[in-house]
């Protein structure tokens, strides 16, 4: 018979890593990392949340690191884990990014960045990125579609817009 500690152990260490890495995510979000493992995911959860782990507003649905309980949560994270989810069972790793990219992820033997760009700053970001070398390939988070044209970022794979709930429209520039 195995132990408690043997049934849980992979999504345990995965799920700590996954939420000291990006401080604030939802709880949607992590159920959704390991699909068909839902109960499994929520006894973990609620393990950590009794061992002070992580704090979880019931009410909002927010989970955060134990070390961040007064930082509001980075809703162009939250944007780009959503973007993550989709790609998530064809990345070997991922890590948070270095402004202003969100999330940096190697999936397919490629490089990526998600990189969220909020109305009025395109030319600001798309000065930021165009000036690394060897840029990865980039999927760009837009608040509206009527963005897209005004953006001129180096190695774009594509566009998205991400609701509040996880659901992804992707475009690509015509």
């Amino acid at each position: 018979m195995k132990t408690r500690d043997e049934l849980y152990s992979k999504e345990a260490t995965e799920l700590l890593r996954i939420i000291t890495t990006y401080k604030i995510l939802t709880y949607g979000q992590l159920i959704r990392l390991f699909p068909g493992r839902v109960r499994k995911v929520q006894a973990i959860l609620k393990g950590f949340e009794h061992q002070g782990r992580l704090l979880y507003n019931h009410d909002t649905g927010i989970v955060r690191s134990f070390d961040v309980r007064d930082e509001e949560p980075d809703l162009g994270m939250l944007d780009a884990f959503w973007v993550l989810l989709d790609f998530i069972e064809r990345a070997e790793y991922h890590t948070t990014g270095e402004f202003p990219v969100k999330i940096s992820l190697f999936a397919d033997s490629e490089m990526f960045e998600i990189v969220r760009v909020n109305s009025g700053q395109e030319a600001l970001v798309a000065h930021v990125l165009n000036a690394v070398e060897d840029p990865a390939r980039r999927i760009i988070i837009v608040d509206l579609p009527a963005q897209v044209p005004a953006i001129d970022i180096t190695n774009t794979a594509g566009f998205c817009t991400v609701s509040s709930d996880g659901e992804i429209d992707y475009y690509a520039k015509s």
